[in-house]
């Protein structure tokens, strides 16, 4: 009899990225002073920002979100035999991806797949969490001696799942419109700015645009437009435009009577989103008497872990039968 020995699995765990966010009023300036390390920021726009997470008492929503998409995302990989420990690192917060991925290391993992919680492609929504991870990995490295090789899902900005959650949640936000407007009401997607420059070298604007548009067709809107949140940088430097409060004060005065506010730029109502949408683009429809409803993002909803699963499922069959390099960007 010839006993065969089973196949190694190629990944052993998965590693959920995202921002991070603070859990508590004393941790709103460290967390704050991690962000924006290193940027030209003012100190009175800082105590600005640092109010907006006062306003909520400094509890980002996104630590408890991503532990939800976490797990469901374990669990939808058990139930399709797959049964691997999801583990979250956060760049600006606890939980901090050096801490992670020592835990990770401890328990045994040693090649994961890496998903990054931002669907559109930019230097700060990508590159720099994958260099994170690169950094975190070295630290691993210099206190223990092991590493933990991370490959990373393909693109997910057009993913089918993706937009149809988004659209489920368009059309759920229109339904909360005064019934008299919904059918003129113009869909606004919404994203964090970032310096034009940034922009430049980054095919950003144009997955905001693809993402935008198949959201607008799946709900059945034709008229659509992309606008930006949430920009932190020197006044006078250029980024991208326009702000959603610009935009909304000069599309009433053309004649537009609602709008639907849709952060397709992002996977959780973290702080950017509650304050910059539902506090400050809110008062200003109020005070235009613009009808405006605002589209949750994707948070936890199922269509969107069924979507985490599928690139996940699909990155582990891409290397059934063979390791991929050991390789951090890809």
């Amino acid at each position: 009899m010839v006993c065969r020995r089973r196949p190694i699995p190629v990944f052993d765990s998965v590693l959920v990225v995202s921002f991070g966010g603070p859990n508590g009023l004393p941790d709103v300036r460290p967390f704050l002073e991690r962000v924006l390390r290193g940027r030209r920021v003012t100190p009175e726009r800082i105590e600005a920002v640092a109010h907006h997470y006062e306003i909520f008492g400094g509890v980002s929503p996104i630590t408890e979100l991503t532990r939800r998409q976490a797990e469901g995302l374990q669990h939808r990989l058990s139930a399709a035999g797959r049964p691997l420990p999801v583990y979250i690192g956060m760049r600006n917060w606890h939980p901090l991806l050096e801490d992670t991925l020592t835990g990770m290391w401890r328990e045994g993992a040693r090649r994961a797949v890496g998903f990054i919680a931002a669907a559109q492609h930019s230097y700060s929504s990508c590159q720099q969490y994958r260099e994170n991870v690169i950094a975190a990995r070295t630290s691993l490295r210099e206190n223990t001696g092991g590493d933990i090789d991370v490959t990373y899902v393909p693109s997910w900005f057009d993913h089918p799942l993706f937009i149809a959650a988004n659209a489920a949640h368009v059309r759920e936000a229109i339904d909360r419109l005064p019934q008299e407007v919904r059918g003129a009401a113009r869909l606004i997607f919404t994203a964090h700015s970032i310096p034009q420059p940034m922009a430049d070298t980054s095919l950003y604007r144009e997955q905001l645009l693809t993402s935008g548009e198949a959201v607008a067709r799946a709900a059945g809107i034709a008229d659509w437009a992309l606008v930006y949140q949430s920009r932190s940088g020197r006044p006078g430097d250029p980024w991208l435009e326009p702000d959603v409060c610009d935009y909304v004060r000069r599309a009433r005065t053309e004649g537009l009577e609602a709008a639907v506010l849709c952060p397709i730029g992002f996977v959780c109502d973290h702080i950017e989103v509650l304050y910059d949408l539902d506090r400050e683009a809110a008062a200003v429809c109020a005070e235009i008497g613009l009808p405006m409803a605002r589209a949750e993002a994707v948070n936890d909803d199922p269509l969107f872990l069924d979507m985490m699963a599928d690139v996940v499922l699909r990155t582990i069959a891409r290397y059934e039968h063979g390791r991929p390099l050991p390789l951090v960007a890809r």
